[in-house]
């Protein structure tokens, strides 16, 4: 080989090493993308898999199956780094108060209510919030994502099975609250805005939970949007699998194009029904927060047979619904805690 060509071959090199190197810099995983690939069908199965087992007799509030419900998703989010979003923990506990059983009414979380209520003969339900918290980069702005975890527990008189497990109601919810957790800190970005992970108790005796915290919220003002997960697993229409409901607060179109967009770019598995809603103050947990002004985003996957009967079972889920809904809600909840504006 000739010196001459040896120097071509030299400076040839050097000239593409600094290529290479701005390539593997560009190959860079994008934090979004790599949060999104964390989620995945077998951390859903699992989480949904003991939510709704027959151990926990049905997750109904104020007994001892919510309670391991909520010890076991507060253990879920220590494990994966996410901090507590009180100073006293994972818990925010409250109680609500009913009158006595043979009086008409529902239970109550409002203080004057509750105060109320203690001068008579009355019911006292002792329930405890699961609060999370990922700070964000401007620490006076908050958007919230959750879920309730409590069910309707048992009933001994029913023939046959007697356990309301509540796979699709909502362990389903509580899964992807969980999944989206993850893929935060999976994403190694510090978001823009404050991201709270919410799990509600109380929500099958009237949205106890989630009043409670809306109530209580020294900073309800700066809550920029809520993304609630209500039943995301069902086959509401089994000729079309694929079928999902999504609500939103109609004054932010945006949460509309953020989905269909993001349904497109990364070729979801999802045929969404999209309802923009004026005023969504009825239906789930998102009704606290659109009582207070703030806007809503809800996945849903409509009722079927089993809602609110024994039979709901994590075998009865489409587990690759569940799954896609899981991802595109992220990549909504991404849009939340990172845009500047949204409208």
């Amino acid at each position: 080989m000739t010196r001459r060509l040896s120097a071509i071959i030299l400076c040839c090199i050097l000239a593409v090493l600094p290529l290479t190197a701005q390539k593997r810099k560009n190959s860079a995983p994008d934090p979004k993308e790599k949060g999104l690939a964390s989620i995945s069908e077998t951390t859903a199965r699992a989480i949904v898999g003991f939510l709704a087992s027959d151990e926990l007799e049905g997750r109904e509030s104020g007994l001892n199956g919510a309670n391991v419900a909520g010890r076991y998703i507060a253990s879920c989010l220590q494990m994966m780094g996410v901090q507590p979003l009180l100073p006293e923990g994972y818990f925010q506990e409250f109680s609500a108060c009913a009158p006595e059983r043979q009086v008409k009414g529902r239970f109550e979380v409002h203080r004057d209510s509750i105060a109320k209520l203690q001068q008579g003969l009355h019911r006292r339900i002792n329930l405890r919030n699961v609060l999370a918290m990922i700070p964000g980069e401007h620490s006076d702005e908050y958007v919230v994502v959750g879920a309730h975890f409590d069910h309707l527990g048992t009933d001994r008189m029913l023939e046959g099975d007697k356990i309301y497990n509540g796979a699709d109601d909502n362990a389903s919810g509580v899964s992807a609250v969980l999944q989206i957790a993850k893929a935060f800190v999976e994403s190694g970005k510090k978001p823009l805005r404050n991201i709270i992970f919410a799990f509600w108790d109380g929500e099958e005796r009237g949205l106890l939970g989630s009043k409670h915290f809306t109530l209580e919220c020294p900073f309800i003002g700066q809550i920029k949007a809520y993304l609630n997960f209500d039943m995301i697993g069902g086959n509401n229409r089994p000729e079309d699998p694929q079928y999902m409901v999504f609500f939103h607060t109609a004054a932010v179109p945006a949460f509309g194009r953020w989905l269909r967009s993001d349904i497109e770019r990364y070729g979801l598995r999802l045929h969404p029904d999209c309802r923009s809603w004026d005023n969504p103050v009825s239906g789930s947990d998102n009704a606290s927060f659109a009582r207070c002004g703030i806007p809503i985003l809800w996945y849903h996957t409509d009722a079927h047979p089993n809602y609110h009967k024994p039979g709901d079972h994590a075998e009865g889920l489409n587990w690759d619904k569940l799954t896609e809904i899981t991802k595109a809600s992220y990549l909504n909840a991404w849009n939340m805690a990172n845009m500047e504006i949204f409208e």
